[in-house]
């Protein structure tokens, strides 16, 4: 009973739903009324969401290309030039890098992700972005780019006009900039030429891997696959789980796999806190718990202001007219609260009693770091 009270006259209010947002700060944290606690925090997802098939893989690709038609608004060294010379070679014309004074062309390297079981004809879009000191890629156009992969061989080719999510004007005054003008996109520019094989279910094996390594997870996976095929998967490690494709699916993996994507398994996480000082940005899941602790936190503010006087001497004297600064020095501290939390406090409370004092979204971040290093928070602190 004694409990109880204390919960209420610390934390009044405590509602089913709770939405938290301050500057910088934003969280939801649900307690319906009648559920378990364990299944709204962790609701039963697909396995298609959690886990991969290894051996099936995008694989990244990269060429150095060059981008013409612009407005004056491409590089200005030499890469550039010993480019369009290469270029014309190719096409049977010999020029001199000295006679090319064009600044409408521009080196970029293009990159994309050559998606699993891509097959050749296929597009895929590709990024470009300038290597060197071009100031626009507006209106450019991407002219034929091989792309390998890291073994040195050629998957795609690119090719197409740019798609460049903002733009440049301005002139010797001034000059107005919307979005990033060196980087733009190809949307389908890249033609597949080469297929990588991709080899899941070798020998009857097929091994999922998790998004989130977590070994509650792949047991739990595991069980979810032995209720519906038998004895057929195992967990290897907190990442990998082993499946033996049932006899039925012997000559058809792909079916076996479009049916064990649709199974549904409850997650399990870590108890976590993500703070991000640089932007005030808090996220605390919802198995986070805190012990029995006393928190007091105070605001500090120093203030310094500055101001020109001028010192003019008195009539007739050898004095000279002199400009002094004149500077206040103020200091502010604020009361701190003393908090009472009680062990096995909620993310809820927690935030309702951090919201009560007034507490910002820095606070809050050192509170909890406060909080860490005496031992009270039950959960993993991530700083990023």
């Amino acid at each position: 009973m004694y409990r109880t009270e204390m919960k209420r006259r610390i934390f009044p209010g405590a509602g089913i739903l709770s939405v938290v947002g301050v500057v910088g700060l934003f969280l939801l944290t649900l307690f319906p009324v009648g559920a378990s606690f364990a299944e709204e925090l962790h609701p039963d997802v697909r396995v298609k969401d959690l886990v991969n098939v290894e051996g099936v893989r995008p694989n990244q690709l990269i060429g150095m290309g060059l981008v013409v038609g612009l407005q004056g608004t491409g590089d200005k060294g030499d890469l550039a030039l010993r480019m369009m010379q290469n270029m014309a070679r190719q096409f049977g014309v010999a020029v001199d890098t000295k006679a090319i004074k064009s600044k409408n062309a521009a080196v970029v390297t293009v990159t994309c992700e050559l998606p699993a079981f891509a097959r050749p004809g296929q597009t895929v879009d590709v990024g470009v972005s300038a290597m060197g000191d071009a100031k626009s890629l507006q209106g450019g156009v991407l002219l034929q780019t091989p792309l390998q992969a890291a073994d040195g061989k050629v998957y795609a080719v690119a090719q197409g006009p740019l798609l460049v999510g903002g733009f440049a004007a301005g002139g010797q005054g001034a000059q107005v900039t919307k979005n990033i003008t060196t980087t733009g996109r190809v949307a389908g520019g890249a033609i597949v030429e080469r297929d990588v094989p991709m080899a899941f279910a070798e020998g009857g094996r097929i091994t999922l891997l998790l998004r989130n390594p977590d070994f509650t997870t792949a047991q739990r996976v595991a069980e979810a696959l032995n209720r519906q095929y038998g004895n057929i998967a195992a967990p290897v490690d907190a990442t990998r789980v082993a499946v033996v494709v049932p006899p039925a699916f012997g000559t058809n993996p792909t079916q076996f796999l479009a049916e064990v994507e649709g199974l549904r398994v409850r997650p399990d996480t870590v108890a976590r806190v993500v703070v991000n000082e640089r932007s005030g940005t808090v996220v605390m899941g919802g198995d986070v718990r805190i012990g029995s602790v006393a928190v007091a936190h105070g605001n500090l503010t120093v203030r310094v202001q500055e101001r020109q006087d001028v010192s003019q001497p008195q009539p007739f004297s050898r004095g000279e007219t002199t400009v002094t600064t004149q500077t206040d020095v103020s200091v502010q501290e604020q009361p701190g609260q003393l908090l009472t939390l009680p062990a096995a406090t909620s993310v809820n409370d927690l935030v309702k009693s951090m919201n009560g004092v007034g507490a910002s979204p820095r606070d809050i971040i050192a509170i909890l770091q406060a909080i860490q290093q005496a031992g009270a928070l039950h959960g993993e602190l991530v700083v990023m």
